[in-house]
Formats: structure tokens, sequence, C-alpha cells
């Protein structure tokens, strides 16, 4: 059954009543042959009896069946009432004096586990009085003093910033991936143990406490200092996504590109996949802004609905942004997504391409590389993996009129926001195709999703594209493969020893791939073949940008 987030506050106008009248959602549609009311949700019922109730294990056997459990209505942010703080026996720890504030770490957390925040030297020690006496001297450690936010913020406002990374411990699944993506050491995983929950409990309230980040240290052309300012934590973890999802990072990210431009005036149509079971465990929902989803073959179609209708009410400068995975957007929903390109409606699209279907557990999808071992396509004496090559969604949609595409990863932070920015300023349809590694799927670590990302871009497995039609009247002006290493090479090269990186060394590098290598390292005809494979859809992509 479909699940659904409720408006944000602000989404209504005169053909609906305020959904947040008297704390509780609920609304009057006007349609011309019928006035249909949606039942009446109370958020504070809802959190203090039904989430109450599933905490207590009995929820699912206890509460009755109300009209908006019928409906499957969760009220937006419930998840972040949820507390995983039993699943891991690790926790970062946070190590100021190594920090240099580059925000990896909070860009690439896939749970909203990990929180920024930077403070005027002078509002910050005003705030730090306010703090009990006991706990201010323990606080007061946790904050550091950045070149980039310190020295930099006094040169240009004459007062230093100071900055603090909080690890939330009822979000962390101790994935460890942002101990992984730190170049600088400033965090490492230690045993959890009563006195280490207790400080990082009370770290995390005080840390609330302290308000919102002081936006004269936070720069706009530093894309990946948006997760600074509170408005972009639209995606409030609590998901029930595996330990370090590269899915999790993926939303989290689009959602705070496009919170920083619209704050939570957009909305989702997500399609049945990994992302919509993880996100609507029932009565859990991470996102702040209003979200449904629908069955694994007709998003597309669902959001050109729903987009006609808020045309219909004035709301055409609300984005609708599509989710999917491969396999609903490559494979059963393509149709769909082929007609929602063509009819020219401002939707934009965002596919999480795992290259398998995750939710029905390692299914083959036409998105899935040659050699893959998958359900559908197991690995056995005559037949190796998958034996077709892998479908190109960026090439196809680039062949539709007037298309944004972008193919992305969340590792590349800057073309990441690049892409997510360039779709929702575009007047038109667009989609972006980000890479997202599935840790039991794919056979890695779960702090290997940003690293085994970057290597797929490096070895041509996923090269990085962005095709914008306002950039010019041939591809070779509309296409750019800016972001991807020796654009005009076959492979790109290791600096040290100058030796080739291939499609091989990223096949090497995962569990998916690994009865293709003998037991001295040699690899199969058929990932060779794959190896091909990349490399000709590289060398495509060459010609079209005008490289080749």
């Amino acid at each position: 059954m479909p699940a659904a987030t409720l408006p944000a506050p602000s989404m209504n106008d005169a053909t609906e009543r305020d959904p947040f009248n008297n704390n509780s959602y609920g609304t009057t549609v006007d349609r011309p042959y019928k006035m249909v009311h949606l039942p009446v949700l109370d958020v504070n019922d809802f959190n203090e009896r039904i989430i109450r109730g599933y905490e207590d294990g009995d929820g699912d056997e206890m509460l009755p069946a109300d009209l908006t459990t019928a409906r499957s209505l969760i009220p937006a942010g419930t998840a972040t009432l949820r507390d995983f703080s039993n699943i891991s026996p690790e926790i970062p720890e946070y190590i100021t004096s190594n920090c240099t504030g580059c925000m990896d770490c909070v860009t690439e957390c896939p749970d909203t586990a990990i929180l920024g925040k930077v403070l005027a030297e002078d509002e910050w020690e005003t705030k730090l009085q306010a703090i009990p006496e006991a706990d201010r001297e323990m606080y007061k450690a946790q904050w550091s003093r950045t070149k980039k936010y310190y020295d930099v913020g006094k040169r240009k406002t004459g007062q230093g910033g100071m900055f603090q990374i909080i690890i939330d411990p009822s979000k962390c699944k101790g994935c460890a991936e942002c101990v992984t993506v730190c170049d600088d050491n400033a965090l490492k995983m230690i045993a959890k143990s009563d006195d280490v929950m207790n400080k990082a409990r009370k770290s995390h309230r005080l840390f609330k406490n302290m308000g919102p980040s002081n936006d004269k240290y936070i720069s706009d052309s530093l894309l990946i200092d948006m997760m600074l300012k509170e408005q972009t934590h639209l995606y409030v973890g609590g998901a029930g996504s595996c330990a370090g999802c590269g899915e999790g990072t993926a939303l989290r990210m689009m959602c705070a590109a496009t919170g920083s431009k619209y704050g939570d005036q957009w909305g989702i149509v997500a399609a049945t996949g990994c992302n919509t079971v993880y996100t609507s465990t029932y009565p859990y929902n991470p996102y702040l802004v209003p979200w449904t989803n629908s069955l694994f073959e007709n998003a597309p179609t669902y959001a050109l609905g729903v987009r006609m209708r808020w045309d219909q009410m004035g709301w055409q400068n609300r984005p609708l942004w599509c989710i999917g995975g491969d396999g609903a957007m490559f494979d059963i929903g393509f149709q769909a997504l082929s007609r929602m390109f063509a009819s020219g409606q401002n939707i934009k699209v965002f596919v999480l391409d795992t290259q398998v279907y995750s939710n029905t557990g390692g299914q083959a999808s036409t998105a899935s590389f040659t050699g893959q071992n998958t359900k559908m396509s197991v690995h056995g004496k005559v037949y190796g993996g998958k034996q077709e090559r892998r479908k190109e969604i960026a090439q196809i949609a680039m062949m539709h009129p007037r298309v944004f595409v972008a193919q992305t990863t969340c590792a590349h932070v800057n073309h990441f926001y690049r892409s997510v920015l360039g779709a929702l300023e575009f007047d038109g349809p667009a989609i972006v195709v980000c890479y997202t590694t599935c840790q039991p799927e794919h056979g890695v670590a779960d702090n290997m999703a940003g690293e085994q990302a970057r290597l797929a871009v490096d070895t041509r497995a996923f090269p990085l594209v962005i095709h914008d039609p306002r950039a010019g009247d041939t591809l070779k002006k509309r296409i750019s493969l800016q972001g991807n290493p020796n654009l005009k090479e076959d492979w790109f090269k290791h600096p040290k020893s100058g030796e080739e990186v291939t499609f091989v060394d990223f096949a090497r590098s995962e569990g998916r791939f690994s009865k293709h290598f003998d037991k001295d390292g040699n690899p199969s005809e058929t990932i060779l073949l794959a190896k091909q494979d990349r490399l000709e859809n590289w060398h495509l992509l060459q010609e079209l940008a005008g490289l080749r």
C-alpha cells in the first residue's frame, strides 16, 4: 500500500484548508465532481500513541486500524524519534585538533548522524555560559578553531568562527564511512560504553540548544557547506537503510540541495524499491517534505498527475522529484519515464543506480554490469554471471527532446550538487542518475560507499556526465565530461606508478565479481569483455562531447 507524508505547514492555498490547523493534518480537496475529505491526523496523538506503541513492541498487534492507517499516512519527520544506538558496538569520536572543517563527514553520512555548526566566537562564548557549569568544559573542548572558519572568518568579519562536529548517537549505525572519508584523521571509531554514550547524548542535546549556524561563515560558493544550514536538513535520519547505505547519502544530499533553494516547498513521488521501504517502515518517515510512494512501474506517470494538479493550483515554481532505482527507471518503468520526458513537464527524476534490484535480494537489472553475479544471472559453470551489456540511461535520455541529463556520484560532491541544482534550474524535464553502492549486493564493506563510487568513475565503470540543452545547439556544446580523470585518454593512469586503472581493477574490488578471478588474480574472459564494454561506452561519450 502506498505511504505518504503530509504537506509542510505553508503548502496550502485557497483550494485547501490549512492542514496544520489545531495541530492536525487533514485537507478538503475541491474537485469539479465532488468534495473528498482526507482523514485528520493529530501529530501529537500519532507520536504519543502510535510511535510509542511500536517502540513498546506491541503497536502492530494492539493498536486499532483507523482511517489514517488505512490511507498509510505518516507525519513528516517521525523517524527523528527512532533510536539506532543499540545496533553497533562502536561510535565515531571527534578529534578537534585534527579537523579542517572540510565537511566531508557531515555530507557523506547516510543517516544524518553527524551534524556540523559554526558560530561567531563572541556568540559562542555567550551561549557557553548558559550551559550548566558541570558540563561546560567538557562541551567547550569539542569545538575547534579551523583555518577555514576561524582564521579566514577573522580576516573577513573581524571575528573567528568556532566549528563543531557532533555525533547523534540515536542515528549512528556505526558504518564508519565518516572515518573513511576524513583525510585529516579527525574521526576515529571507539567502543561504546555507558560513559561514552552518556557524553554523546549530552553533547548532542547541547549542540541542539546552541541554535543555528551563523550565516556569515557559510559561503554559498562552497557547495559542500550547505549542510551547515538547518533548512537543508530535510532528511532527518532514522531510516531503516543498511549501515553505510549509498542510497541514504544520495537522498540526503539531494534533499539538502533542493532545500537550500526551495526550503520545504517541494515534493517527492517515489517508485517502489529499497528507498520506499527504509523511508516508510511504519510509523517512521525521515522526510520533512510532502512525499508519496507509488508502484514500481508508474512513478513518472504518477508524478505527471501531481505536476499537473500542482500547476492548476498555482504551484508551478515548486519542484517535484520523481525517485526510483535502476529497476524502476531502466526497466519496468522505462516506458513511463520516456513518456514523461516527451511531455516536457517540469519534473525532476533522481535515479538511485545500484545496478541491481536490491529490494528483491539482488535480482539483475539492465543497469547491471557484464559479469555481475546476481539473482536471475547467477555465476555458474556455464555462464559467469550476467552476459548482457549495461543499458546507459543517460545516453537514452539525451536523445529525448530537450531533457537535462546528469550522471554523478556522492563522492564527487561538487559535481553532485551542480547536477542537482542544474536540474532544478532547468525549465523542463531533468534526470540525475546517481551511482549508489549497495553494500550487501556489491559485496563491499559498510564504510566503502564513497570509495567505490569514486573508483567506479576512475575506472570508466560509471563516467560523470552533464548534458544541458541550454548550452548550445550541438551535443558537443551540450555535453560536459568534466570531473572524469584523463578526459582525452582511454583509461585513468595511476599518478605514481603510471599504470592504467581499468574496469578490471574495479571488478577485483567487489564481491559481486569475485568468481571471475583465479587464485593468482587473473580475470576471466567475461570480465575482459566487460572491460571492453566500458571502454566502448567511454569512447562514445568522448565522441558525443567532441573529445574524440
